[in-house]
């Protein structure tokens, strides 16, 4: 199974949707993330992951705050605030969630 990152950031393009899903398997839920001006995220119910396309900003994760680029790779354990903040036109970044509901336990 392959997904390219344009053919992802061109179906996100067709749906006119800020984010679309794009495979699953078991638990992993992987999809292709691109807000405008404005990330609205909520906190989820599952554990995720960001791998970062293009663009650079801040990420807000819970208390901490961290500059972002391409190719960077975030964490955010379930039930925790976080959003992508003061970022440029053409970020964009996948999103892979995965694990039971409420996170993984350590």
């Amino acid at each position: 199974m392959k997904i390219s990152t344009s053919e992802a950031l061109k179906k996100l393009g067709e749906n006119k949707s800020l984010f679309l899903n794009v495979f699953e398997h078991g638990t992993l839920q992987v999809e292709v993330y691109k807000p405008n001006q404005v990330d609205l995220q909520e906190p989820h119910t599952r554990d995720e992951v960001y791998v970062i396309i293009s663009g650079t900003g801040e990420f807000l994760n819970g208390d901490e705050r961290h500059t972002f680029a391409p190719g960077d790779f975030l964490f955010v354990p379930a039930g925790v605030e976080h959003r992508f903040e003061n970022f440029t036109e053409d970020f964009a970044t996948w999103v892979l969630f995965y694990g039971p509901e409420g996170g993984e336990k350590q």
